[in-house]
């Protein structure tokens, strides 16, 4: 698509004759009424929104509206007595006023069932923010119906979270150069702005876009339809989160009403198809704009490439049609770009089969199986000692978790990096009965590597760790219990805790054809050159033929690096390659130098002893991707492995070497302490090494300088002394 050759931004307001015609900054592509079969389309869509609980019914939307009315009573009683507390006078009093505006998608008229709902508190000039956020937060406190209350000054938009009746509430706060709060106030006069605070500016675009939105689509009923559409399929593919880089309520909203200009005249079940269709095709960063940007020079910014900067590097730019315009997609990362696009052209994919009636529109809204499509994830796990401060903590890594998706985007062996947005509450901390923990899990997507190459991902969790604790301090909430820790688990490794206290894998992979384990022999590639399935080993070069059947090396399939590769090399140089397979009948090559069979070889996997620092006889890379469980992350007071120099012996990280504790289930994913290194040596177990020497006609004092104290001999000394006999 290309860019319109007409001008989207305007310094002046144009006069009445200047208003086109039409919605939007461009004419509509097409004005066809909908037929029989477009409307016969609608009603199924209508149908499998009801089958998916997305209508409120009366009695939930009528208890909606009566919360409404109660904060709206306390807050004008609070204005009251805040006058009076002033001592202003008795007509100020009488008139302060005060009205709650509710905004976003109850406003739009597109909340679900147990929506939450956002709402702005509008005061008088003479109100300051500070009263809000304390004498006006007790107030609610004190009330019966209210629960789980707490502020939020320090967020981009300040709020105070609660839930009152059991319907959960955002209550953010402006004020407005007037000395009285009427009903009829109208929030969308540009002149109300002139002279305030940004904050209160950021508050009041809430309910300002919301109400332009709704003015800028030519069909509100369309258009509401179509956006309820649209949310569910989202909220089903994982891609409904501004915090989490993906696209908010009123990203989706402004999309939607793009359409509806587009198609002014089109029914809900076309405009979900051309929904998909113009924007799975859409060449970002092309912005999205329902009306041309003007700047009537308030003194805020407002969204111009031309002239920020920082405008130009945003990778889907999605503008809020009200004064001052502002992208509303500013999180998106490389990473849920491309996984937004990639779940939009499925989307149309679907909607083409749904117009030729090959499927229905349930299979737009089925949820896609998010452990069916990556095999690597981090598991992160956010913990506390009392419900308050874990609801305090997971609020703030939550908001955080973007910054570590964008420092492993950063990773050179990083592809992409995908949050399951709906986080997995864990349960009662055995220590603690009032401890609460709540987990993440991040996909990881991987590029092409060399096999024997390893990823650290330490100082990545580590600086996200510090992030954490350094916000927290800065606001006031850390206190003593609240821990973040982080886990590379592979996806077989990842449990369900049933209610019975049973563990069930979260993904079983579907069965298929494959030759009995009874025939087949895994060897590691470094032993052998690459086998194809049908290939029989006596076309394999230097391994010479012998009447004794072929012995199994066990090959341990957890590697530390996340590859089946050895540290080792063999003597030839090869390309690597996976295991290969060789049949049970294959003969297993003896020695020429002796008629005695060289002894079963048996492949483990040992941890060397912690050593000092990061700093080993070879270079190590840390964690590696390893599938023991990662350590708790530290508060920032403790001090972090930069280097590679070794540190004191009272500095020395600890890691537990025990099984992985990645289920998603009560078990802590690692030790209290910071993580610096792990390594781990691939080493052949001899069974008896004097058949060993004998076979290879070697004497035992000459080979002692290659013997590991525990008495194994390493990968590489077998190699070489495997190519001596040989020759």
């Amino acid at each position: 698509m290309q860019i319109p050759h007409f001008s989207i931004f305007k310094a002046q307001a144009p006069s009445c004759e200047d208003i086109p015609k039409w919605y939007g900054i461009s004419g509509p592509i097409s004005e066809d009424f909908p037929n029989e079969a477009d409307l016969m389309q609608t009603r199924k869509l209508c149908d499998s929104l009801k089958s998916n609980g997305v209508f409120e019914d009366a009695l939930e939307l009528q208890h909606r509206e009566k919360v409404l009315k109660r904060l709206e009573s306390l807050y004008k009683e609070w204005l009251t007595e805040l006058c009076e507390k002033q001592n202003l006078p008795e007509s100020v009093t009488e008139n302060v006023g005060g009205k709650i505006f509710p905004f976003g998608s109850f406003h739009l008229g597109v909340h679900t069932k147990g929506a939450d709902i956002d709402a702005l508190c509008v005061g008088p000039g003479f109100v300051e923010r500070k009263e809000f956020f304390t004498s006006f937060f007790e107030k609610l406190k004190a009330q019966e119906e209210v629960e789980d209350i707490r502020a939020i000054e320090e967020a981009y938009v300040p709020v105070i979270k609660l839930s009152y009746d059991e319907i959960e509430i955002d209550l953010i706060f402006a004020q407005v150069p007037l000395k009285s709060i009427t009903e009829n106030l109208d929030l969308c006069n540009n002149k109300l702005l002139k002279g305030i605070d940004k904050r209160c500016v950021r508050s009041l675009n809430g309910y300002r876009v919301s109400g332009e939105i709704l003015s800028l689509v030519p069909n509100v009923h369309n258009f509401r339809l179509t956006l309820r559409a649209i949310k569910l399929w989202a909220k089903r593919c994982n891609i409904y989160s501004n915090m989490l880089g993906f696209l908010g309520g009123v990203s989706w909203a402004i999309l939607v009403a793009r359409i509806c200009q587009l198609y002014p005249h089109a029914t809900a079940s076309t405009l979900v198809l051309k929904f998909f269709k113009v924007f799975s095709k859409w060449e970002w960063p092309i912005p999205i704009l329902l009306k041309e940007v003007k700047d009537y020079h308030f003194g805020f910014p407002v969204w111009d490439p031309r002239v920020n900067v920082s405008d130009c590097c945003h990778l889907m730019p999605i503008i809020t049609p009200a004064y001052p315009q502002q992208n509303s997609t500013v999180n998106v990362s490389p990473s849920t770009l491309a996984i937004m696009k990639e779940e939009m052209k499925r989307g149309h994919d679907i909607c083409e089969e749904v117009q030729q009636k090959k499927a229905q529109w349930s299979k737009l809204f089925e949820t896609p199986d998010f452990f069916e499509k990556y095999q690597h994830y981090i598991l992160l796990q956010a913990s506390a000692a009392t419900e308050k401060q874990h609801l305090e903590w997971v609020g703030l890594v939550e908001s955080k978790i973007r910054l570590l998706v964008g420092t492993l985007e950063r990773n050179e062996h990083i592809s992409l990096a995908h949050v399951n947005l709906h986080p997995f509450a864990g349960s009662r901390n055995a220590k603690n009965k009032e401890g609460r923990k709540t987990k993440w899990l991040i996909a990881i997507l991987f590029k092409e590597v060399s096999k024997n190459l390893k990823i650290d991902l330490t100082y990545d969790l580590l600086s996200f760790s510090d992030t954490v604790h350094s916000q927290a301090e800065r606001c006031k909430i850390y206190e003593e219990g609240m821990t973040i820790s982080a886990a590379y688990v592979k996806r077989e490794n990842l449990h369900w805790v049933m209610p019975n206290g049973k563990q069930k894998k979260v993904f079983t992979p579907k069965p298929t054809h494959t030759v009995s384990s009874e025939t087949l022999a895994t060897v590691p590639p470094s032993h052998t050159p690459p086998v194809s399935a049908g290939q029989q080993a006596a076309e394999r070069k230097a391994w010479p033929q012998s009447d004794m059947p072929a012995e199994n090396l066990n090959a341990d399939k957890e590697s530390v690096s996340g590859t089946s590769s050895s540290p080792s090399q063999g003597s030839t140089p090869s390309k690597p390659s996976s295991p290969s397979t060789v049949p049970r009948a294959t003969k297993r090559p003896s020695s020429p130098h002796s008629e005695n069979p060289a002894k079963k070889l048996k492949e483990d996997m040992e941890s060397t002893p912690e050593t000092k620092g990061t700093s080993t006889n070879k270079p190590t890379t840390g964690v590696s991707l390893s599938e023991s469980p990662s350590p708790t992350l530290s508060p920032p007071s403790a001090k972090r492995p930069a280097t590679s120099e070794p540190e004191t012996p009272a500095k020395k990280s600890k890691f537990d070497l025990s099984s992985p504790t990645d289920e998603l289930s009560d078990m802590p994913p690692g030790p209290t302490e910071p993580l610096t290194s792990m390594k781990r040596t691939i080493k052949l177990k001899l069974n008896n090494l004097k058949d060993l020497f004998e076979a290879f006609g070697h004497h035992k004092h000459n080979m002692e300088d290659h013997l590991f104290l525990d008495g194994t001999l390493p990968l590489l000394s077998v190699c070489l002394l495997w190519r001596l006999a040989t020759h």
